[in-house]
C-alpha cells in the first residue's frame, strides 16, 4: 500500500469510517487525498487524519489517485462522475459506496472507464468488522481483483456478490447497526440506573449480543426454537407492532434505491 495513493470523493463518515478502518490495521498510504464541498467535513478529516491533503469543491485530486473511493450519496455521484471524467489513469481503480448507480452507468458517465468495482459499505468497518459486500466490473482481472480484496480486508469481510443484490445489503448490512445501536444505548442507561459501572454494563452488554447472534445463527436450531429459549419476554407485546414497523419502512426503502 506505501507506494499507491488512495483518494476519496466526498469527505464525510464513510470516507471517516474507511480511513480509520485503515488507520487501525496500520495500512500505509503514498498519499491520501480527500475532497469535499464542506470545509467543516475536510476540517473532521485532518483532525483525525492530519497526513491527508484536502481540496475543498475539487474532485479531480482525488480522481487522479491509484485508488478512489466515490463516497457520495446517489444523488450527487452525477455532477461528481462528469467532473472527474477523463482525470481517471488507465491503471486506477473506482470503487462506489453508493447504492442504485450500477456499473454500468458509473462506466458511461466516465466515458467508457472500466476499471469499477461496487461496494456497499458498513459502518463496524471502523474497527475491521465491517460486512461489505462488493461487485467488480467483467473487465477487472483475477489479479486486480485479489488486489482489491487484499486492501478492503482490513474492513473487515468483503463478499464477492452479484451487482443486482447490491441494495438488498444495503437495507440488512449497511443500516443493519441503526436498527440495534439506539436499543443498546437505552439499555446502557438502564444499565446505570441499575447501579452497574459503564464498563460492567458494556462488557455484559457486548457478550450477549454477540452470544444471541451466535445462538440465532450458528445453533442449528429454528428461529423460533431459538426464541423460546428465554421465558420470560418483557417486550412481547410490542414485538408485532416492532415487526410491522420493520416492513412499513424497510420495503418502501429499498423500492427506492434499486436500479
Amino acid at each position: 500500500m506505501k507506494n499507491r495513493s488512495l483518494g476519496f470523493v466526498g469527505g464525510g463518515r464513510v470516507a471517516r469510517i474507511i480511513l480509520e478502518g485503515f488507520r487501525r490495521k496500520g495500512f500505509e498510504f503514498a498519499e491520501v487525498v480527500v475532497s469535499d464541498v464542506s470545509e467543516e467535513a475536510l476540517a473532521r478529516i485532518r483532525g483525525h487524519y492530519p497526513g491527508a491533503r484536502t481540496c475543498l469543491g475539487d474532485n479531480k485530486a482525488p480522481a487522479a489517485c491509484d485508488l478512489i473511493f466515490l463516497a457520495l450519496h446517489p444523488p450527487a455521484c452525477g455532477a461528481a462522475l462528469d467532473e472527474i471524467r477523463g482525470i481517471l489513469r488507465p491503471e486506477a481503480v473506482l470503487i462506489s459506496l453508493a447504492p442504485k448507480v450500477t456499473i454500468v452507468r458509473l462506466s458511461e458517465r466516465l466515458g467508457g472507464f472500466s476499471r469499477v468495482v461496487r461496494m456497499i459499505p458498513n459502518a463496524p468497518s471502523l474497527v475491521g468488522a465491517g460486512y461489505n459486500p462488493v461487485a467488480f466490473s467483467l473487465t477487472l482481472e483475477d489479479r486486480d481483483r485479489a488486489a482489491i480484496t487484499g486492501v478492503l480486508a482490513a474492513l473487515g469481510e468483503c463478499p464477492e456478490v452479484p451487482e443486482k443484490d447490491l441494495e438488498a445489503y444495503a437495507i440488512l448490512a449497511a443500516m443493519g447497526p441503526t436498527y440495534f445501536w439506539f436499543q443498546w444505548e437505552e439499555l446502557e442507561r438502564l444499565g446505570a440506573g441499575f447501579g452497574l459501572s459503564s464498563e460492567e454494563v458494556r462488557k455484559a452488554l457486548a457478550a450477549t449480543v454477540s452470544g444471541a447472534a451466535q445462538a440465532y445463527f450458528q445453533s442449528g436450531l429454528p428461529a423460533e426454537e431459538v426464541m423460546d429459549l428465554i421465558p420470560v419476554k418483557p417486550l412481547k407485546d410490542d414485538e408485532e407492532d416492532i415487526r410491522s414497523k420493520y416492513r412499513l419502512r424497510l420495503n418502501p426503502l429499498y423500492d427506492k434505491i434499486k436500479p
